[in-house]
C-alpha cells in the first residue's frame, strides 16, 4: 500500500486518510453522526450497529496500514513534526499514545502476513489483533491465530498468556514478569490522578485479594435493600469502596484482615481462580510457606461434595463451590463473591454443596432484595429452588 506524493502545503497523507470516511457506504454514518438521519421507525438497530461496526473495523484496519506506509515513507517530515506518531496525532485529533499504538500495530502486521490478512478480511477484531501482535512470530501466527479465532475477545488474554506460559521455562516466564513490572499514573481531565498498575500474577491477586478483602470487612449486609429512594444516600460503588480500600490499606499502616491466594495445580499446569496462569518457580517458592489442601475431584472431573448442618459453610466446601461455579452464576463476574443458600438456610436447615452458589456481592444483594426467589442463572435456569 503506498501513499501518493503531492506538492501541496498540507502532507499528502491527509488526502490518502481522509478517503477512509469517504465511500458511499458510509455516508448514513456520516449522517448519524452529524445529528441528521435518525433512524425510521421500524429499522433494526441491531443490523444497522453490525453494519456500521463492519465499516469501521475496515476502515480502522486501513488506518493502520495507512500509517506504517506514511511512517515508512518519512513524508511527515515535511510538515516538521517530531515522530510520525506525533504527525497522525496532530492532523487526527487523537493522543500520541493511540497514534504510536496504530504504528506498533502496522509494523508487526507487515511482518505477519496470515494475522494481516485475517484482520484485513474481519476474520478477527482490532482488539484481537492488538494482543496478537505483542507476542506473534512468522512462524508462530498460524498457532496464534486459531486461538484467536476460537476464543472471544474478552478472554483472549488469558488464552494468550496460558499459551506462552506452556511455551516458556518457568524461570523465563518469572524473569518476564520482572522485567516488565510497572506502575504509572497521570493527572485526569477531571483533576483526579488515574493510576495503573502491571505485576506478576502472583503479587497482582495478592494486591487485589487484600483490596477485596477489606472491601467484604467493611460493608453492609448482602440482604441490605439495592433500592436506594430519592433524597436517601447511596451507598458507594464496589469501584468507589475498592478505591478506598486502596487507600486505607496504603496510608493506615497495612492490612487488617485476612487474605486468601488461591494456586490452582493441575496437570496442565499452575494458575489463579480466573485461570491466569503462574509460573511452576513461583510456586515452588510460595510452597513452604503456604497451606496445601487437596481438593479431590470425581470420575467426571466434579469436585466431591462435602457437607454439614452448620450455617455457615465451611473452608472445603467452599473450595468444592469455587472450584464448581468459577464465578458469579448470575452475572459472571468473579471477584466480591459470596455463599448463597438456595434455598434460604432458614428453609432448609442445612448447608449442602448442592444448594450453595456463588454470586457477587451486587447480584446476592440484589436476589436477597426481590425476595430470595429461586435461582435462574447463566447455565440455564433453576426449577427447584426453593
Amino acid at each position: 500500500m503506498s501513499v501518493a506524493t503531492s506538492s501541496a502545503a498540507t502532507s499528502p497523507a491527509v488526502t490518502s486518510l481522509a478517503v477512509l470516511g469517504a465511500s458511499s457506504a458510509d455516508g448514513d454514518a456520516a449522517d448519524r453522526c452529524s445529528g441528521a438521519g435518525d433512524p425510521a421507525p421500524g429499522v433494526d438497530l441491531r443490523a444497522e450497529v453490525m453494519a456500521v461496526g463492519s465499516a469501521w473495523a475496515r476502515a480502522l484496519c486501513r488506518l493502520v496500514h495507512l500509517v506504517h506506509d506514511l511512517d515508512s515513507s518519512g513524508e511527515w517530515v515535511l510538515d516538521g513534526s517530531r515522530t510520525c506518531a506525533h504527525w497522525v496525532a496532530s492532523v487526527l485529533d487523537v493522543e500520541v499514545c493511540t497514534a504510536r499504538e496504530w504504528l506498533r500495530i502496522g509494523r508487526a502486521l507487515a511482518g505477519l502476513p496470515e494475522i494481516d490478512a485475517a484482520f484485513s478480511s474481519g476474520r478477527i477484531s482490532y482488539s484481537k489483533v492488538r494482543q496478537l501482535t505483542r507476542i506473534a512470530s512468522p512462524e508462530l501466527e498460524e498457532e496464534l491465530l486459531e486461538i484467536a479465532e476460537r476464543v472471544p475477545a474478552g478472554r483472549l488474554g488469558v488464552e494468550l498468556a496460558r499459551w506462552l506460559a506452556g511455551r516458556e521455562e518457568p524461570a523465563d516466564t518469572e524473569d518476564r514478569h520482572r522485567a516488565a513490572r510497572e506502575v504509572s499514573w497521570r493527572t485526569d481531565i477531571d483533576g483526579m490522578v488515574l493510576g495503573r498498575f502491571r505485576l506478576a500474577p502472583a503479587d497482582a491477586a495478592a494486591v487485589i485479594a487484600a483490596i477485596d478483602s477489606s472491601v467484604m470487612a467493611y460493608r453492609g449486609p448482602a440482604h441490605a435493600s439495592a433500592d436506594a429512594s430519592a433524597g436517601a444516600q447511596r451507598w458507594p460503588s464496589v469501584s468507589q469502596q475498592r478505591a478506598d480500600a486502596l487507600v486505607g490499606l496504603v496510608t493506615g499502616g497495612g492490612l487488617a484482615v485476612t487474605t486468601e491466594v488461591v494456586l490452582h495445580v493441575r496437570g496442565d499446569g499452575c494458575s489463579l481462580d480466573d485461570g491466569t496462569p503462574v509460573a511452576g518457580s513461583v510456586l515452588e517458592r510460595l510452597v513452604p510457606g503456604s497451606f496445601l489442601r487437596a481438593l479431590i475431584h470425581d470420575a467426571h472431573g466434579r469436585p466431591i461434595d462435602a457437607s454439614g448442618r452448620h450455617r455457615h459453610p465451611s473452608t472445603r466446601q467452599k473450595r468444592v463451590v469455587r472450584e464448581r461455579d468459577q464465578g458469579c452464576v448470575d452475572c459472571g463476574a468473579r471477584n466480591l463473591l459470596e455463599f448463597d443458600h438456595d434455598p434460604p438456610y432458614a428453609v432448609s436447615g442445612r448447608t449442602v454443596i448442592d444448594e450453595l452458589h456463588l454470586r457477587c456481592w451486587t447480584c446476592h444483594r440484589a436476589r436477597h432484595a426481590a425476595g430470595a426467589r429461586p435461582w435462574r442463572t447463566r447455565r440455564g435456569s433453576g426449577a427447584d429452588g426453593g
